[in-house]
C-alpha cells in the first residue's frame, strides 16, 4: 500500500499537476491538504476519472483536506465530533482497506503568543483527545499531513537561526509530541534516520533555489504499521514544475 500526504495549496489551480502526478506515481491513497475550495467545486469527477474515489470536506479561499483512493473509502468523519458546521475544515478521517487514516491541515500559528497561536495549540489537544477516543494504537493508525511543525533540528534548514520561531517553538513541539505519543513513529525518520530533507520551502527570497526549507509535512504511524514499512520519501518532482505548491509531496510504502 503506497500512501501519500501534500498540501497542494489550492487543488482547482494544481489539478493539472495532481492529475499527472497521480497517474505517474500510481499512489493507493493521497491525502490533500489547502485544498482551498467549497465542496460544490471540488474536482470530484477529474478525480474520478484519474481512477480516485474521494472524500472531502472545505472552504472557500482557505482550509479544506480531501482524502483520495483507488479502493473504497469508510466511515469518513469530516472534523472533530463537537466542531460546529463554521469550524474551519482541517480535518478528515476515514479508512481504507483496514486502515484508520487521519488526515490534518494543522493551524498555522500567525504569530507566537497570538489568538491564532493559542488556537493551534488547543487544536493539537483535541486532535490527541481525538485518537485517545476514536483510535486503537493495537490496530493499524495513520496520521499525516501538513503539520506545520518542525519537531527536530534536521527538519529545519538552519536550526539554530529558527529556534522560537514560528514552526519551531518548544510550545508547538511539546504539544506535537504529545499527540505523538499515542503511540506513533515518524516513519520518514524511522527509515531514512537524521537526514537533513525538507518538504516545504517559502515562495520568497529564493528559499527553494536555495533549499532553505522546513520538514513540515509527516507521516506518522501505529506500531503494526511501523513494523510493515518499506520505504518513505519526500518527491521534490512537482516543486520544478511552473506555479508549483510550496510543499512537496511524501510517500510511504508498506507491506500487505
Amino acid at each position: 500500500m503506497k500512501i501519500a500526504t501534500w498540501n497542494v495549496n489550492s487543488i482547482n489551480v494544481r489539478i493539472p499537476q495532481l492529475v499527472e502526478w497521480l497517474l505517474a506515481v500510481q499512489p493507493d491513497v493521497v491525502c490533500v491538504q489547502e485544498t482551498k475550495t467549497v465542496d460544490e467545486n471540488f474536482p470530484e469527477i477529474v478525480l474520478g476519472e484519474a481512477g480516485y474515489q474521494t472524500a472531502f470536506t472545505g472552504q472557500k479561499a482557505y482550509n479544506g483536506v480531501a482524502i483520495l483512493s483507488k479502493f473504497p473509502i469508510e466511515d469518513v468523519q469530516r472534523g472533530f465530533p463537537d466542531d460546529d458546521e463554521d469550524a474551519p475544515k482541517r480535518m478528515i478521517a476515514a479508512t481504507v482497506k483496514g486502515i484508520r487514516i487521519i488526515n490534518t491541515y494543522v493551524p498555522n500559528g500567525s504569530e507566537i503568543g497570538s489568538e491564532k497561536f493559542k488556537f493551534k495549540l488547543d487544536w493539537l489537544q483535541r486532535l490527541r483527545l481525538f485518537f485517545d477516543e476514536t483510535c486503537d494504537v493495537a490496530t493499524d493508525v495513520l496520521l499525516c499531513g501538513d503539520f506545520n511543525v518542525a519537531m527536530e533540528a534536521e527538519d529545519v534548514w538552519n536550526a539554530p537561526a529558527y529556534e522560537g520561531k514560528l514552526h519551531f517553538t518548544k510550545a508547538e513541539r511539546a504539544a506535537m509530541h504529545y499527540v505523538k505519543q499515542f503511540g506513533l513513529t515518524d516513519i520518514f525518520r524511522k527509515l531514512n534516520g537524521p537526514v537533513r530533507e525538507f518538504s516545504w520551502w517559502d515562495y520568497r527570497a529564493g528559499a527553494w533555489q536555495k533549499n532553505q526549507g522546513l520538514r513540515i509535512d509527516h507521516i506518522w504511524v501505529s506500531p503494526t504499521l511501523a513494523n510493515r514499512s518499506i520505504s518513505c520519501v519526500i518527491d521534490k518532482t512537482p516543486r520544478y514544475l511552473d506555479l508549483p505548491s510550496d510543499h512537496a509531496p511524501v510517500i510511504a510504502e508498506f507491506r500487505p
